[in-house]
């Protein structure tokens, strides 16, 4: 590992929380003119997942950061215009087109991978560039079928063929339709001047550790490496030349960098009031969500039902700069939000998880929100008031 400079910069963990606020978009006024577009560039990844209760994960993000966007233009953002691509970073996530370049190293790394968990017969790889080269973009399932039965991983080799090309970066998913990829061509669907992989690996990890700690604001090396799920030992070789700085943070037992223009200025401004996606990059990583808000947040959407805690997908409430309590929302038909379980931490919560659970409900076209659990119970009453003023309040 290379010697690093001791840090000077000392921060406290106030600042660190409130840096990682601004950094992700909560804090200040939204750039609402660069709209989801900028969002995606600003976060540097936007992650996807099958689960939709309130709506899908990606179209969560920005809303959790500009408001009520409309959910059909936030999906015509990312994929018109080749404004984006799908591939894995963090997870399988929406990336700016404009990173394409710098991940040729994990390309590579999957063109030299020695087996793969699934057989491909021969030919069948050709056979999908060829149709997808006449016929596409296509879904795996009008390339021919994505499984040969019911089985969630018992791909079809067609679905095999098309999502190797996919790690391979001979094909790009540009768009999602029903939820299945859309896949075409790289060379059609990625600008021809962004279409390479001449970087070396060097190069593609020290603009993705650079852009980690960007979208972070201030992070461990551990925070750095989750961001695009890069190893500790990727990060350690290029973060002295990342454009990182190390600083100290107060309360905080390991070593942390910070994004120079985070430090520029005092963040300041004014705090978004929201529920968060379970999957947002602000709490996506456990062990940070706790050191940097004191918060244990955990998707328990695969845990059996009997040992959920906080619900099927308890999504948090971000308030005051601070996850102040959770929410596992339902929508019924007759235009009806349901939270079917609450937590709040405090009873000053209340007005804010009221306020969160009200945009949310206009968002999605719901006109009625109904409380059902709450923990602690007495504060049930409380927040079904404040629910009621609050829908009154947007129907003026």
């Amino acid at each position: 590992m290379t010697s690093l400079p001791r840090p000077t910069t000392v921060l406290s963990a106030d600042d660190a929380r409130r840096i990682a606020l601004r950094a992700q978009g909560f804090l200040g006024a939204p750039d609402r003119r660069s709209g989801v577009r900028g969002v995606l560039r600003h976060l540097g990844a936007v992650q996807l997942d099958t689960i939709s209760v309130l709506a899908r994960s990606h179209e969560l993000i920005p809303y959790a950061r500009l408001g009520a966007v409309g959910r059909k233009a936030v999906d015509a953002a990312y994929w018109t215009d080749t404004h984006a691509f799908e591939y894995w970073s963090h997870a399988a996530c929406i990336l700016p087109v404009e990173e394409w370049p710098h991940f040729a190293f994990r390309r590579r790394a999957y063109r030299d991978r020695p087996h793969w968990s699934h057989d491909l017969p021969d030919g069948v790889y050709d056979q999908v560039i060829k149709q997808l080269r006449t016929e596409g973009p296509l879904t795996a399932t009008e390339l021919g079928g994505a499984k040969k039965t019911s089985e969630w991983w018992d791909w079809s080799g067609t679905k095999v063929a098309v999502e190797r090309a996919l790690m391979y970066g001979e094909v790009v998913c540009v768009q999602r339709r029903g939820w299945k990829r859309v896949y075409d061509l790289a060379e059609r669907a990625v600008p021809s001047a962004l279409l390479h992989d001449d970087l070396d690996d060097t190069e593609c990890l020290r603009r993705l550790v650079g852009l980690a700690g960007q979208s972070l604001g201030v992070g461990t090396r551990a925070d750095i490496a989750d961001y695009h799920r890069l190893k500790g030992e990727q990060v350690d070789a290029v973060i002295a030349d990342s454009g990182l700085v190390p600083v100290e943070v107060e309360g905080w037992s390991k070593p942390a960098w910070a994004d120079p223009a985070a430090l520029a200025a005092p963040a300041r401004g004014r705090h978004r009031t929201t529920l968060l996606s379970p999957f947002d990059s602000l709490i996506w990583d456990r062990a940070r969500t706790e050191r940097v808000f004191g918060f244990t947040h955990r998707l328990e959407a695969y845990v059996p039902k009997p040992k959920r805690v906080y619900g099927y997908y308890a999504m948090p409430v971000l308030a005051g700069g601070r996850l102040v309590g959770r929410v596992d929302p339902a929508r019924e038909a007759g235009g009806v939000l349901v939270a079917r379980q609450v937590a709040l931490d405090t009873p000053k919560a209340v007005p804010a998880a009221a306020e969160a659970l009200v945009e949310a409900a206009s968002w999605v076209d719901c006109t009625t929100v109904r409380v059902e659990r709450v923990d602690p119970p007495e504060l049930r009453e409380p927040l079904v008031q404040e629910v009621s003023r609050a829908l009154m309040a947007a129907l003026r």
